[in-house]
């Protein structure tokens, strides 16, 4: 049971939530375009998605063992632990994150094989962009190119995966629904990211907060967290004609766009860390995405 449980923690399930939003928001537009939804296509594109997302966690623990060993650990950042603390073995994350990759590149084959050819281009390529992020020879996240990939999966293709799953093709609306997504989930990755800076800058790790320094890397989050507010307002009120009272889903969008430019309001607050502040933005701004393009689409 105890390694039941490691292995639980190392898949982290709960970062596994972004992913299913994410899907749900690129569903969300193809409804908005008039497609319909269909629970075998929702079925089989959240597999694609989810075994990648998952693959990246595995993959994440085991390359960055050894980095992961001095940094500072957090409900929300630096790695699951479970590997530093020798609760498994190492080979025990490379062979899942393997097992995760061979399922979502067999779920995105069986998808071009049953016509739905550019989801499963979309999939296969979250799934190479994903295990670039920390596998050798690319390791963006060591190259300062990590935060662009995360976005790039995260915030773009992921949401694309889940419109391509019932439109078999992908549109301007669909691009333009991640646009707010995107600024969030470059905040988050600079939150997550300044815990571990010493650690990181010591390991030779080059993200952009070491580049930058968190002095610069807080207020380019800040900023992005309040870009994030502002594009949902104005996405949702000119692409998608939402009515005022979808715009209720941003309030709490903008509270934590807040806490990021004034931390010292919630600096009492235990669980509102730079981490904290950046995952809830990027999860919140994606779900006040799905809101607001329904009830345009209503």
């Amino acid at each position: 049971m105890r390694r039941a449980g490691a292995f639980l923690r190392l898949a982290r399930p709960v970062f596994l939530i972004g992913g299913f939003a994410g899907f749900g928001l690129g569903a969300a537009v193809a409804r908005f375009d008039g497609y319909a939804l269909d629970w075998r296509a929702y079925l089989l594109g959240q597999l694609i998605v989810t075994s990648f997302h998952v693959m990246v966690h595995f993959g994440n623990d085991y390359f960055d063992r050894e980095t992961d060993v001095p940094g500072v650990r957090t409900p929300w950042s630096g790695g699951s632990g479970v590997l530093p603390e020798g609760a498994l073995p190492a080979w025990v994350a490379l062979a899942a994150a393997r097992a995760c990759a061979v399922i979502g590149c067999a779920a995105a084959l069986f998808a071009a094989a049953s016509g739905a050819f550019v989801l499963a281009v979309v999939g296969l390529a979250i799934g190479a962009l994903a295990w670039a992020y920390s596998a050798p020879p690319f390791r963006l996240l060591a190259r300062g190119l990590g935060e662009l990939d995360t976005v790039a999966v995260v915030a773009l293709l992921v949401p694309f995966a889940g419109y391509a799953a019932f439109a078999h093709t992908l549109s301007g609306h669909a691009l333009i629904a991640t646009v707010p997504g995107a600024c969030a989930m470059f905040a988050m990755m600079l939150a997550v990211e300044m815990p571990d800076v010493s650690a990181d800058a010591a390991s030779g790790k080059r993200n952009l907060v070491v580049r930058w320094g968190i002095a610069s890397a807080a207020i380019a989050a800040r900023t992005l967290a309040s870009g994030a507010v502002l594009l949902l307002l104005f996405v949702g009120s000119t692409t998608f004609g939402a009515p005022p009272p979808a715009f209720v889903a941003v309030i709490p969008v903008a509270i934590v766009a807040a806490a990021f430019a004034a931390p010292q309001y919630v600096a009492h607050l235990s669980f509102a860390t730079f981490p904290f502040l950046g995952v809830a933005l990027y999860g919140l701004t994606t779900c006040a995405g799905i809101v607001i393009v329904l009830t345009g689409a209503a």
